[in-house]
């Protein structure tokens, strides 16, 4: 017998030792995974050998400061199909595309995919998906879902958002709030084979964790009667758009947010401009999706805008601070003034305002009285006061997709420039950050942070995170702001702002006419900011009409419609006119109780509004009075508008 070499001796030898390390790595991971990776392994093992259907989690509701939902979730369900367990395939397609309206041929290349699961339909009602689970079809599905429903369709449209398919926030409220709202989805896990095929009737539930509610500042009845008011005025004037604001000056809450035209929450992808909507089928995607974008962009604050003379206030409140001008401070208007090299006309020219007090040339709007206290001033103070009032910052709202002023750099601000800039011209800001500029100057000098979100809560209503929005920067004194306020109250009492003026209320406020760029165009944007009670303000309000047909100046334009939105909210409120002697005598001083007409037939609701000394605005095309704001029992002045929602 041959002697084995030293040589192989080794190699056995080696491959001894490697096999029996080998054997103990084994030994030592299968104890390792057994010991210490069970608890993470166990699951993950089930999950490779279960198929899981995704349940979808509650989404918390959006809701006014009254706790009236605004966005709000449905019950509904969902079905789908696991393809290889179907076995009339033909049969189960006909009967699904029939009950869910869905093609006939995609619904059954569906039941033929070679996947473990596929979603037929969401979003379904619950008495259809009832009827389909009656029918316990092999391979099909019926789960719990839930839809995004707004009550109030076009209300706040641009603020509140909506969300997608898939339960996620896609702008507005919806997509700034979404990990408050969203939640997290649960499963429904069935024990399966290798092929996808169950194996048991055993299921494992994992629940959702439903979201959270957002309670916000708006006022559901305020929103209202801002969008009904701007909706009139749009279409009165034949204008491209409008935009109203309603705010607290003290502490930054909004109330209200309206633009028109508006889209229903309800239905985001419908496209809402009549033209569009005729010839949408051959419009490109790209195009289609550039006209939605601008459909649900709320220019209130993602578009910027010369404000006008409304400005004004700003550059008073500067002169005032700074002492650069005096409240008996004497001007001469002769329908220009001269900045460098160039004569600029005041709005009245060729007529003039000729000799004028400072409070006097506020009252009368006067170009070359703020052109003048913008000199003294010199353009670094003036630019100064700019970013102290915010103009180079956004304020903060929380929105997405704010914009931020467009101002001139202070070395590019020669005299023509700060001329311009005194009246509201050659720079552009967002309405908002006019209204928190104006809120400064109104309540005491302080910037404040306009804002939606007042808390998030559970379910139960359990407060479980509040909002803070701490008062800003002091930007003026108390004393400029005392002074302020009544220089804007005789803007309204005997200035340019007459048309806003409501017996009983002491009331303050600018009015703007801006002509928009290119000049000459014969475009203009009307608007007009007011705020109550003069003395210690509590609302603000903002009025835009861009593009006004006919006459366009913002006193005449905007004036009524502010007069308008606060004979409304002013009341709802509870700021109680206070009439002197001679208002006390006219029809507006004398008050009104709403009558009870809710359920009733509108020609019935009709006469007894009208029996009561009241108007009406009606919404909706039915024939019965479904909702109405005042309710029935409110006490309005005479002659106040009704809101009638109708239906059938």
């Amino acid at each position: 017998m041959e002697k084995i070499s030293v040589k192989i001796k080794k190699k056995l030898a080696f491959c001894l030792i490697f096999t029996l390390l080998s054997g103990l790595f084994l030994i030592g991971r299968l104890i390792y995974i057994e010991v210490f990776e069970a608890d993470f392994l166990q699951p993950l093992a089930y999950e490779q050998q279960s198929r899981d259907r995704l349940i979808s989690p509650v989404r918390g509701s959006i809701l006014d400061r009254n706790n009236v939902g605004i966005a709000v979730t449905e019950s509904v369900c969902s079905v789908s199909a696991v393809p290889v367990q179907v076995k009339e395939k033909e049969k189960t397609a006909q009967y699904l595309s029939e009950v869910l309206e869905l093609d006939y041929n995609e619904t059954l290349d569906k039941l033929n995919e070679n996947v473990a699961l596929v979603r037929l339909k969401s979003k379904i009602d619950v008495q259809t998906a009832q009827e389909i689970r009656e029918k316990d079809l092999d391979g099909i599905n019926v789960d719990e879902d839930v839809k995004r429903v707004y009550p109030f369709k076009n209300l706040a449209s641009k603020v509140i958002g909506f969300a997608g398919k898939d339960n996620q926030g896609v702008t507005g409220l919806e997509a700034k709030y979404d990990e408050y709202l969203s939640g997290s989805p649960g499963k429904i896990l069935t024990v399966t084979d290798s092929q996808g095929v169950q194996i048991s009737d055993e299921q494992t539930r994992i629940a959702p964790e439903n979201g959270n509610n957002l309670v916000t500042t708006i006022d559901a009845s305020v929103q209202r009667y801002a969008e009904q008011t701007i909706s009139k005025a749009v279409e009165a004037k034949g204008a491209k758009r409008g935009i109203i604001i309603v705010l607290n000056p003290q502490n930054g809450e909004i109330y209200a947010m309206a633009e028109y035209p508006n889209f229903d929450l309800n239905e985001p992808f419908e496209i809402n401009d009549p033209e569009l909507k005729a010839i949408w089928d051959t419009l490109s995607s790209e195009e289609k999706t550039d006209a939605l974008n601008q459909m649900w962009r709320n220019t209130a604050i993602n578009d910027t805008y010369e404000p006008g003379s409304t400005f004004k206030i700003v550059t008073s409140s500067a002169g005032l601070e700074e002492k650069a001008v005096s409240v008996d401070d004497t001007f001469v208007c002769n329908g220009y003034y001269i900045a460098g090299d160039r004569q600029i006309k005041c709005w009245r020219y060729p007529r003039t305002h000729g000799q004028e007090t400072f409070v006097q040339g506020v009252l009368n709007s006067c170009n070359p009285v703020f052109m003048a206290v913008a000199q003294r001033l010199g353009a670094e103070t003036f630019y100064n006061y700019m970013v102290k009032f915010g103009f180079t910052q956004k304020t903060g709202v929380d929105l997405p997709g704010e914009a931020v002023g467009i101002i001139h750099k202070l070395e590019n601000i020669g005299p023509v420039e700060l001329a311009t800039m005194s009246f509201g011209q050659s720079f552009q800001i967002t309405p908002l950050q006019l209204l928190r500029a104006a809120s400064a100057i109104v309540n005491g000098g302080n910037l404040i942070t306009p804002h939606f979100a007042k808390a998030i809560t559970d379910e139960d209503g359990n407060v479980i995170k509040e909002f803070e929005y701490p008062l800003g920067e002091q930007v003026i004194s108390k004393e400029t702001s005392d002074t302020m306020r009544g220089i804007l109250e005789k803007v309204v009492a005997e200035g340019t702002g007459n048309k806003a003026y409501i017996p009983g209320y002491r009331m303050g406020g600018k009015t703007a006419t801006s002509e928009k760029l290119p000049r000459k165009s014969g475009k203009y944007i009307a608007s007009f900011m007011s705020f109550a009670p003069a003395e210690n303000p509590q609302v603000m309000a903002f009025v835009l009409i861009d593009e006004p047909q006919g006459v366009y100046y913002g006193g005449t334009v905007a004036g009524p419609v502010m007069k308008e939105l606060m004979s409304n909210i002013l009341p709802y409120f509870g700021i109680e006119p206070v009439y002197n002697e001679s208002e006390s005598e006219l029809d507006e001083a004398k008050t009104s109780v709403v009558p009870d007409i809710t359920g009733l037939d509108v020609q019935e609701a009709k006469k007894l509004i009208s029996d009561a000394g009241l108007t009406y605005f009606i919404s909706g095309e039915g024939n019965t009075v479904l909702n109405q704001f005042p309710l029935g029992g409110a006490e309005v002045n005479y002659q106040s508008e009704i809101i009638l929602t109708t239906g059938n």
